[in-house]
């Protein structure tokens, strides 16, 4: 509990400082420093009301245990102040148990906006279609979110599936949310395409991915290579004749982004650089992380692409997800971008891993 104890004050601590420093000129005139230290504040300040709660409830508890230290008291007091001690201990408790959740590690992107990527996988022409309605599930959850869907770059089946959709979603803590759906989604159904009426089984991948400020990611103009193309499928003359279309390398990893969904040039390099700077972004973090989990056991739900994550059986109306083995029906509804039930349910685990991990850390 002294380590528990020891964080709490080094956040308010900083907290301290945060409010200094936000109030000062130069601090104001920064605004990107200013964003990020208000942003920092924001995160403190639940912290430290949350300690400020613990410590007049351990002052309370403390004067209750105090009375019975005292002179002989008359029964029906003492019977009164027990039971004070008794629901004093139980608040205190519960606050100490608040902090814990409070003071768990927190993903530093939570807050951003995304980057997703669909792609059909295994399974032709029927992955692709399945790639759509994935597409179209997440375009339903953003819009029940509240947040802004922007299609960068789609590439689309003449039967109307998708080979590959870039999007980006707007919104605060977008990521916290979505980041649960990286992975291999399958599908298990009877295909439009299928005049049998057999069950097929096919996969799409879904990368989501922290939308990259250049203060993240900086891009040396260097290290790309821009070339220019025109652009292919619906647009009519536009795109037919002039090469408004994108093709952004990074040299150093061969890390190659296409754009073609605006009409200027210049539309589509900015949204072309954006996805480039967010993948290289994923990608280092990545690296960062798979060093620290190189020695951790056990590891439960990584999140990597090459694990199936989650089947969506349409014959028998349900959806599974492998990673917490949570199985829930009515399958169209959450088609229909009805994804909080599953996603709570993941967040809710991996708070609950969390937790077990600081709790036995404090234990020693």
């Amino acid at each position: 509990m002294s380590k528990l104890f020891s964080q709490m004050e080094a956040v308010c601590h900083r907290f301290e400082e945060l409010s200094i420093r936000l109030n000062q000129p130069e601090t104001a005139a920064d605004p990107p420093l200013f964003r990020r230290l208000m942003q920092e504040y924001h995160e403190a300040e639940p912290v430290v009301q949350a300690y400020q709660a613990l410590t007049t409830a351990q002052d309370h508890l403390a004067q209750a245990k105090a009375l019975l230290e005292g002179e002989t008291l008359d029964p029906d007091f003492k019977e009164m102040v027990q039971q004070e001690i008794s629901e004093k201990s139980h608040d205190v408790e519960e606050l100490e148990n608040s902090l814990k959740i409070l003071l768990l590690p927190k993903d530093v992107n939570d807050g951003k906006s995304v980057i997703m990527e669909i792609r059909g996988g295994a399974g032709g022409e029927e992955a692709a279609l399945f790639a759509h309605s994935l597409l179209r599930m997440y375009t339903m959850y953003v819009q029940s979110r509240g947040w802004e869907l922007e299609t960068l770059n789609l590439n689309e089946t003449e039967l109307g599936g998708v080979k590959e959709a870039i999007v980006a979603v707007n919104g605060a803590g977008a990521y916290n949310r979505l980041k649960y759906e990286s992975g291999v989604h399958r599908v298990q159904r009877v295909p439009e395409t299928e005049t049998q009426g057999r069950i097929h089984t096919s996969t799409a991948t879904v990368a989501v991915m922290p939308q990259a400020e250049e203060v993240d990611f900086e891009l040396d103009p260097k290290d790309l290579r821009i070339d220019t193309f025109r652009s292919s499928g619906a647009g009519g003359q536009h795109i037919n004749k002039t090469s408004s279309a994108i093709r952004v390398t990074h040299i150093p990893t061969g890390t190659v982004v296409e754009c073609q969904n605006e009409r200027s040039q210049f539309q589509n390099k900015d949204k072309a650089l954006e996805i480039l700077r967010s993948r290289l972004l994923a990608q280092k973090q990545k690296e960062q992380q798979d060093a620290i989990n190189a020695n951790r056991q056990g590891q439960v739900g990584t999140g990597d692409r090459s694990e199936k994550i989650r089947t969506y059986n349409f014959p028998q109306d349900r959806c599974t997800d492998h990673r917490i083995g949570l199985t829930v029906h009515n399958l169209d509804k959450i088609m229909d971008g009805n994804l909080d039930e599953i996603i709570d349910a993941l967040a809710t685990h991996e708070q609950a891993e969390k937790l077990q991990q600081l709790n036995a850390q404090t234990d020693k």
